[in-house]
């Protein structure tokens, strides 16, 4: 390409075009895992999990669909996901003991007192 046509400027150089699926990627960079649709669903209810009354049901569906992520991953190496996967077992896991606690501390001061 000659100065003249180049849009840059003068000796600029134009880098080549990203083509999808050049390297293997997608148009999210593998960023979202939308092959590994349950560690996808277990990093939004892992988050969800942060939430009072249904927290609970929300993280034990996190730490499943975790697992079940995970194991995918292993299965076939090229769909991703594995970060999306650990984070709803760990936030969902945590946050469903947190509010199972919570929630028997509830029940034993209200038979208590």
């Amino acid at each position: 390409m000659s100065d003249n046509q180049n849009p840059y400027g003068p000796g600029l150089e134009v880098s080549p075009q990203f083509v999808p699926g050049q390297d293997g990627g997608d148009k999210t960079g593998g960023i979202i895992p939308y092959k590994n649709m349950p560690a996808l669903l277990a990093y939004y209810l892992g988050l969800g999990s942060l939430l009072p009354f249904i927290g609970f049901f929300l993280g034990v569906a996190a730490f499943i669909l975790g697992v079940i992520g995970l194991r995918n991953r292993a299965k076939n190496p090229v769909i991703k996901g594995s970060v999306h996967a650990w984070i709803g077992i760990l936030l969902g896991g945590l946050m469903a003991v947190v509010w199972a606690v919570l929630l028997g501390v509830v029940v034993v001061a209200i038979t208590v007192g």
